[in-house]
């Protein structure tokens, strides 16, 4: 039997046991990534770990969330990421050189290599044909001190597109429409490989908008071959020597077969408040917009921008919107400056914001009350944008611009004939925003700034054979960790600083629950299915440890958080029926007893003292993972060991 790219990949990196799906495999990685609101605690764990320099082939610290100094906590997080990365071997991409995934297909992406990043959506790196997954900050840091990084084989899941598509639908539609038919949670456990006929009209960025929103599928990751349109990417990045050809085997075989008729495909949106919620743009038409926002790693590239600029070429945008503009590196500025597309956008009456994540994650351009607003973005979460009212849909590039021009929902269709875009044959290389580390002999004189706002990396304690604790919260489905640790301009400042982020943990769902977590000592959470989507944020772990949650009872989990539970020495605990969620509520005192040799077997009895139930609950730890519980996380485990 034939192989997948990603099985051929993984074949090539292989550390520890076999790819037989469901099992656990090591893997090598070659490359990490953090950005600024994960990597500050990433490398306070990886300074917890002792290894002096990293042992990856590259390792990049970005500049890209918390970007908007209002005080003084941002700014020396920054300064606390360059100098770790100047000390321990990391390159430095500095504030305003553009958002992780971006700059990282442009400078660093490899087709057949292996990268982890601290952000759920680096499988963006799959457009470029790398094997490319989000992991909590303590697993990178792991990656970045030479450890092998622990995942469940996935299965494998092709994705056939034919035909090409028509003119102002996108490979954001793509994405929309793959999102419809499985949904958020239709990708969990798998692999999607993205190929047939259709995809060879695909640019990269085009194929890194589809590898991106993946992650809302709750896909390991996504990827596309390394052919001929990657070749011509990298040779116009002046990269044409990293390319690697690299396609799956005729005979490989898939737990699943998608099939996509571009020609048959229309401009898409998806609705308030899950990116699941997918209709065509002509059946919400006429839906009043207050704002728009088009950029973020989705949709950010110069491809997308040139687009943008020369359907705004000449025109004004309606009075009742505001329109902002984030180009996704300085790369995409300066092109676009120097080729004029820049005055179109300015000259429309578009807000230009710098190059980096900003409304995305509720980094300002926050919409009014009550507002609807229409991003170009990968997730629409309730409150997501810093406004908790607000009405958020995902769009193209394309229908954000028809809306912006109209003031309400329009198809972008009735705009008329879709300007043609030529790419350059080059783009134009200046890498001077990323300061490489110093020499290894001349590390010890570096000196580590830390600010008041950084403090030491919270206590876990190691898991014990029974447990006994009230149930602090109960939450329903598809909880996201903006709803267990919301971003934001006012919180994400505070990510180096866990005590005082739990004020804020469980906010969107219970302002109470801080409180209360802290007066019960020690607690259980329950929750419904998918616990956990959205982000790689560990903080979403991290905190609720900080404030006692001894374990998360759920109906299921998302990939990452279910690894950065156990990461943080907390128990993912999945009811066998499904039906025994309505046999708990909060409040309720709950027993577990004879943890340890319910790990072994793989079913944990409780006890709900409050009404007499009795439920089993299931678990699948691997030996690594049972060990890391019982030492009380990943670092006291690593320590250790």
């Amino acid at each position: 039997m034939g192989l997948t790219i990603a099985q051929k990949i993984i074949k090539a990196h292989l550390v520890s046991g076999e790819m037989i799906p469901g099992t656990q495999i090591a893997v090598k990685i070659d490359q990490t990534l953090t950005q600024d609101a994960t990597g500050t605690m990433a490398y306070l764990e990886f300074e917890t770990m002792g290894v002096p320099r990293v042992k990856t082939e590259k390792s990049v610290a970005y500049i890209d969330h918390n970007t908007l100094q209002s005080g003084f906590e941002n700014a020396d997080d920054h300064r606390y990421i360059q100098s770790v990365a100047a000390k321990h071997g990391i390159y430095f991409s500095r504030p305003g050189n553009g958002i992780c995934h971006q700059v990282h297909l442009e400078r660093f992406g490899i087709p057949g290599k292996t990268l982890i990043g601290s952000d759920s959506h680096t499988p963006t790196g799959g457009g470029i044909g790398m094997l490319a997954m989000g992991a909590g900050g303590m697993d990178v840091a792991a990656a970045m001190g030479g450890g092998a990084y622990y995942i469940t084989m996935p299965k494998m899941y092709k994705v056939n597109l034919t035909g090409r598509l028509k003119p102002f639908v996108s490979a954001k539609d793509i994405s929309l429409e793959i999102l419809r038919l499985l949904s958020v949670k239709g990708g969990v456990g798998a692999i999607i490989e993205w190929g047939g006929e259709g995809i060879k009209n695909l640019s990269v960025p085009e194929r890194a908008t589809i590898t991106n929103m993946g992650t809302e599928l709750g896909a390991t990751t996504s990827i596309f071959p390394s052919d001929e349109v990657t070749r011509e990417f990298l040779r116009a990045e002046g990269r044409e020597a990293d390319f690697t050809p690299l396609a799956s085997d005729p005979d490989a075989e898939y737990d699943k077969i998608i099939d996509i008729n571009l020609d048959e495909l229309k401009p898409l949106i998806a609705c308030p408040h899950s990116p699941d919620n997918v209709v065509t743009v002509e059946s919400v038409a006429g839906t009043k917009v207050d704002q728009v926002c088009i950029g973020s790693c989705t949709n950010s590239s110069l491809f997308d921008m040139l687009k943008v600029a020369a359907l705004l070429r000449g025109k004004t945008i309606d009075k009742s919107v505001s329109l902002s503009i984030s180009p996704g590196s300085k790369q995409v500025l300066t092109m676009l400056s120097d080729c004029g597309a820049l005055s179109d956008i300015i000259a429309s009456g578009a807000r230009l914001l710098e190059c980096a994540c900003g409304p995305c994650i509720g980094m300002g351009f926050s919409p009014n009350s009550a507002g609807v607003s229409l991003r170009t973005f990968n997730r629409n979460f309730e409150g997501r944008s810093g406004t908790a009212d607000a009405g958020v849909y995902l769009v193209s590039p394309e229908t954000a611009v028809a809306a912006a021009l109209t003031g309400e929902i329009t198809d972008p269709r009735t705009l008329g004939d879709m300007p043609v875009i030529k790419m350059p044959e080059s783009f134009k290389i200046n890498d001077t925003a990323v300061i490489p580390p110093v020499s290894e002999e001349s590390a010890g004189s570096v000196a580590v700034l830390r600010g008041p706002n950084i403090k030491p990396f919270p206590e876990s304690k190691p898991q014990e054979d029974a447990l006994t604790a009230a149930v602090s919260l109960k939450v329903g489905d598809n909880i996201t960790t903006d709803h267990i640790m919301p971003a934001g301009a006012k919180i994400l400042p505070y990510r180096s600083n866990i005590p005082y982020l739990s004020n804020f943990c469980f906010g969107v769902c219970d302002k109470s629950f801080p409180e209360r977590a802290k007066e019960m000592g020690e607690s259980i959470v329950v929750g419904g299915s998918n616990y956990g989507q959205g982000s790689s944020r560990e903080h979403a772990a991290l905190v609720p440890m900080y404030l006692g949650v001894r374990a998360v009872i759920a109906k299921s989990f998302a990939r990452i958080h279910a690894a950065n539970l156990i990461n943080s020495g907390i128990l993912p605990l999945t009811f066998k029926n499904a039906d025994d969620y309505g046999k708990i509520n909060e409040g309720d005192t709950l027993s577990l007893s004879g943890v340890f040799d319910g790990m072994d077997k793989g079913e944990i009895q409780l006890k709900n003292q409050t009404n007499g139930a009795e439920i089993t609950l299931t678990c699948a730890f691997t030996v690594r993972q049972k060990n890391i519980l019982k030492s009380g996380g990943l670092l006291a485990f690593a320590t250790k060991n």
